[in-house]
């Protein structure tokens, strides 16, 4: 990451910037009726989110991934962020770039670089009642992840 990517991610303005963006215009936010996608059903007694993710994952590779509900800003962007990040790569790459992302949201040691945009959740720790929005997408991917490892 270059100095000026990671003075970038350090300015609240860019971050606050990026979650927007994501929210107002939120990536791969359309589901499918396609059988061979996996879906799964997330939603939180405590706010207003409840979305289905779906993914495509073949040959340990996710090939696609998608999302559609109600969901707060935090839900919604870093749900749109995951799906620009983990599609394409293997099922390996996701779940390393996942460890990443509860790391950070549980103020562990965690590796900027692989996070990319996602990094603008950074600061989603410190406000506890925001933590399962911020990780209720992320959490409905690994979900499937597993299944397609035949993990429960």
């Amino acid at each position: 990451m270059s100095d000026l990517t990671k003075g970038m991610l350090n300015d609240p303005e860019i971050l606050r910037e990026l979650i927007m963006d994501h929210y107002q215009y939120p990536h791969n936010h359309k589901l499918t009726d396609d059988t061979t996608y996996a879906s799964v059903h997330m939603a939180s007694d405590s706010c207003i989110d409840d979305i289905t993710v779906q993914s495509k994952i073949s040959d340990g590779k996710i090939d696609d991934i998608r999302f559609d509900g109600v969901a707060c800003t935090i839900s919604t962007a870093s749900t749109s962020m995951m799906t620009d990040l983990l599609k394409g790569k293997s099922v390996e790459e996701a779940e390393m770039i996942i460890n990443n992302y509860f790391n950070m949201i549980d103020a562990k040691e965690y590796d900027p670089d692989v996070l990319e945009e996602a990094v603008a959740m950074k600061n989603v720790y410190k406000q506890a009642n925001r933590v399962k929005c911020a990780t209720i997408g992320w959490k409905a991917m690994k979900q499937m992840i597993d299944e397609s490892e035949g993990r429960e």
